[in-house]
């Protein structure tokens, strides 16, 4: 199990050292929910997410979608979806050990900043691995 937790350490939580999918999301929704220009998401069943301590106010965008953020601090550290049910996901750079869960796939390249360069290394997809 890897543990990982939000900016002022209110928020604790813990996954399976198995994920579902390891993903570096580069959507106009990812960016604004951060401000980063893209971000790393460590996908898991549900059953493999334990919330520890603390709070995590989810947000809403949309139908079915939800942000769920440290209600002390504000870090973006998980999110989920109706649509995909049974999973969750949290952002990787929140993990104590960010490196156990590298990206093996870029999505949503088609909506990444233009400066923003992609690797070369990992397969690129237009949208999101878990939907095609």
């Amino acid at each position: 199990m890897i543990e990982g937790g939000c900016l002022c350490g209110q928020v604790r939580y813990r996954v399976a050292d198995k994920a579902v999918a390891q993903t570096l999301c580069h959507c106009i929704s990812c960016r604004r929910a951060t401000g980063g220009v893209s971000v790393a998401w460590a996908v898991f069943a549900e059953e493999d997410f334990a919330l520890l301590q603390g709070e995590v106010r989810e947000y809403s965008s949309s139908p079915g979608i939800f942000w769920g953020s440290c209600a002390t601090c504000g870090s973006l550290v998980t999110y989920r979806r109706d649509s995909r049910p049974g999973h969750r996901d949290v952002t990787t750079a929140t993990l104590d050990d960010p490196e156990a869960f590298p990206p093996t796939v870029e999505i949503w390249t088609g909506e990444r900043i233009g400066w923003e360069m992609l690797n070369p290394d990992l397969p690129h997809k237009l949208r999101s691995s878990l939907n095609e």
